[in-house]
């Protein structure tokens, strides 16, 4: 089994069917599936998800992108709404300098919220970071000082200080379909320094689907493709990659086989 650890199933892109959707990931082999929140004020609409597919789970939390439109959102207010018993971590949260959609200054106060509630609740915070390195390894090493948490570095693609910090931290490092592009050797080779038991895989559905479905819209089924460039990057074979990265993925999104089930509406 492989878990895709970050997918975004409530964006248009899956509304039409959904269902087949989640039914080709577990027909490849995709037993779990966690779709991200980018906006703690649709929370809903993640939980529905995760209520309706049994492989499905949720997050909570605020994308750098729109932290200026969320600042009023507070890390008691993350707690509460993680009590939800398919809600397995906090975010996505933290420093996208790429874009700058967001002044950098809220960004960084969404992200210490963020750590907040992490801390508190013991969920995992899904981290996103792009061209934000130095900034980003500073609060995060800041942070833990004041209190441990854990936390997933998503969609690597930053540089080597960051995921050497990652991994001192003890965090994990989820990888996505970039991972298999040709101009990626770099990457790869960050890949193969991070020790097998800080290692994830993920879709980032819908964007930034692997080879060959380069270009086409992502789905959680192909995470297969990135687990298998993964597996040749550490040198171990497809099954063991599986096996490792699923056991990752249970330890940090702990709450997967500790939540009280949802009640099925009949």
């Amino acid at each position: 089994m492989l878990i895709d650890t970050h997918c975004h199933l409530d964006f248009p892109d899956f509304a039409e069917d959904i269902g087949a959707y989640v039914a080709r990931a577990e027909a490849a082999g995709v037993g779990r599936m966690v779709t991200i929140s980018t906006r703690v004020d649709r929370f809903a609409s993640y939980a529905a998800l995760a209520e309706r597919f049994p492989s499905v789970w949720c997050t909570v939390g605020t994308h750098p992108h729109g932290a200026h439109e969320e600042l009023d959102v507070t890390a008691g207010q993350l707690v509460e709404l993680s009590r939800h018993p398919r809600c397995v971590a906090i975010g996505e949260a933290g420093l996208d300098y790429h874009y700058d959609l967001s002044p950098r200054e809220a960004q960084a106060q969404g992200l210490r919220t963020h750590i907040a509630a992490a801390r508190e609740t013991r969920l995992p915070l899904v981290i996103h970071a792009r061209q934000a390195d130095e900034d980003m390894a500073a609060i995060l090493t800041e942070e833990m000082g004041k209190g441990a948490f854990s936390a997933i570095l998503h969609c690597f693609t930053a540089g080597e200080m960051l995921a050497r910090t990652g991994v001192e931290l003890g965090f994990y490092i989820s990888f996505s379909g970039i991972l298999t592009f040709k101009t990626s050797q770099a990457l790869r080779e960050i890949a193969r320094i991070v020790p097998l038991e800080h290692l994830l895989v993920e879709t980032d559905a819908p964007y930034l689907a692997p080879t060959p479905y380069r270009g086409k819209r992502n789905e959680p089924s192909y995470v297969v493709e990135t687990a298998k460039v993964l597996a040749e990057v550490k040198a171990v074979s497809f099954n063991d990659i599986a096996r490792i990265t699923t056991q990752n993925a249970k330890r940090c999104y702990w709450k997967m086989d500790h939540a009280a089930p949802v009640p099925q509406v009949a």
